[in-house]
């Protein structure tokens, strides 16, 4: 089931996806359920959102593909290496990217990204998919000069815009046989099949659980794979997860400071 955030006559519903029509529903189905209101509107009428603002955080994985690790001029760590994004770098499909004038070098990486539904703390890997409200596609964009400059990564992943999440979040989803694409321009800059990720979505949520609580609405970035590289204004990044769907998404510079 695919689960929209959409804007619509100024008001912003949730909905379920039904082939080209969103089924309304009553309100965020993470809190209230999935009772409709019988309203059904035109997937070509609305404006699709975010699908979730995270509530505290994003969580994400660094080097979570052996080839990833590689290109960046090191091996995968044993354990899952975790940053945090914050809530406010958060984007949704069709909005634009903003470069930063602090950097030359902004880049980006597709990932799979998970949305927590329950309080978890200290959860197993057996049980960590009952923790798990759906999935979505996400760009985890990257000033990699400054990442470079300051040699730990918080500048460099946290500013506004650089968490593009979307379309839509899939609540049945298996990572078995599911591929992620990035695309520039139509150019296919990164492909893998999700199953290459070395640490799971089950032990991520097991290890970062056992840091810091996990709350509804949270949401997991889990790693890209090899193939980063740069963007400019004017581009459109597009990442795809196959049965979730394209994450689209132009660029523009920040204008500068007066």
């Amino acid at each position: 089931m695919k689960i929209a955030r959409f804007s619509h006559n100024d008001a912003i519903q949730y909905g379920i996806l039904d082939e080209q029509e969103l089924v309304v529903l009553s309100g965020d189905p993470m809190f209230a359920g999935f009772d409709t209101t019988g309203e059904r509107v035109a997937l070509s009428d609305v404006a699709l959102l975010a699908p979730v603002i995270p509530r505290s955080k994003v969580v994400c994985v660094g080097k979570n593909y052996h080839d990833h690790a590689a290109e960046m001029g090191g091996t995968a760590p044993e354990e899952p290496l975790l940053f945090l994004k914050p809530n406010t770098a958060v984007i949704g499909p069709g909005d634009s990217i903003v470069r930063p004038t602090l950097s030359a070098q902004t880049e980006h990486e597709g990932e799979l990204a998970v949305v927590i539904g329950r309080v978890a703390k200290n959860v197993t890997a057996e049980r960590a998919l009952e923790y798990v409200f759906g999935y979505t596609v996400a760009n985890d964009v990257t000033a990699r000069d400054l990442q470079r400059k300051d040699g730990q990564w918080t500048r460099a992943k946290g500013f506004d815009t650089f968490c593009p999440i979307g379309p839509m979040i899939e609540t049945e989803f298996d990572t078995a046989d599911a591929t992620i694409e990035t695309r520039v321009n139509g150019e296919v800059r990164q492909q893998a099949p999700l199953s290459d990720m070395i640490h799971s979505v089950e032990e991520i949520i097991a290890y970062a659980s056992a840091v810091f609580t996990l709350l509804p609405g949270d949401v997991i970035l889990t790693g890209t794979p090899a193939g980063v590289g740069t963007f400019q204004a004017g581009d459109t990044v597009e990442v795809e997860v196959s049965g979730i769907g394209i994450l689209r998404n132009g660029v523009r510079d920040a204008l500068p400071v007066a």
